[in-house]
Order: structure tokens, then C-alpha cells, then sequence
């Protein structure tokens, strides 16, 4: 049996998943992962140690699912929905450098 909402588009996703970040130190957990991707991913690119690229799913997910198991406690979305998560993941940050979701 699959209790997870079903979703037919991000649009309709990323509400849902906003609500599934409502406690602050989950979000700013993510934050602190999404950096670490984006500063991993470009120094990856930039040294051409290609093996560094191992360590960007710790990273991003190693924050977040902290966030969610002992701040959030709740499940991460990526377990049920993972593109529009990984998707959400990136809105959420730029929603945060922007101000519309506070840290």
C-alpha cells in the first residue's frame, strides 16, 4: 500500500515539500548540504578529480536526512518522490538565498 501523494507536476510538488521542511535547523541542514554539492561538484570539475564526485550524495544527503530524522522528524521526500526531491532540494536553496523561505 503507497500512502505517498502522487504529484503531476513539480509545481504541484513543491508545496507539499515545503511543508515537509517547516522546522528551521532541518532547512538550514539542507543548506549547509547544498553548498557542500555545489562547492564539491565545482572544485570536482575544476581539479578534475573525478573521484570526489563519490562524496556528493554523502553530502547532500548526509545534512538532510540528519535534518529529518532528529529535527524534522519525518521521512525524507527523497525516499518516496526522489527526482521532484532533488529538484526541491535545489528550489528550496534558491528560495532561501532569495528570502522567500526563511533559514
Amino acid at each position: 500500500m503507497n500512502n505517498a501523494p502522487q504529484f503531476r507536476s513539480f509545481a504541484e510538488f513543491y508545496p507539499y515539500y515545503l511543508e515537509e521542511h517547516s522546522n528551521p535547523t532541518c532547512r538550514r541542514l539542507h543548506f549547509v548540504g547544498t553548498s557542500l554539492v555545489i562547492a564539491l561538484l565545482a572544485f570536482t570539475i575544476g581539479s578534475g578529480k573525478w573521484l570526489l564526485l563519490l562524496a556528493i550524495p554523502f553530502a547532500g544527503y548526509g545534512f538532510a536526512w540528519i535534518g529529518h530524522f532528529f529535527f524534522e522528524k519525518n521521512r525524507p521526500a527523497t525516499f518516496k518522490h526522489p527526482l521532484y526531491s532533488l529538484i526541491g532540494d535545489f528550489a528550496m536553496y534558491r528560495d532561501m538565498l532569495r528570502g522567500k523561505v526563511s533559514f
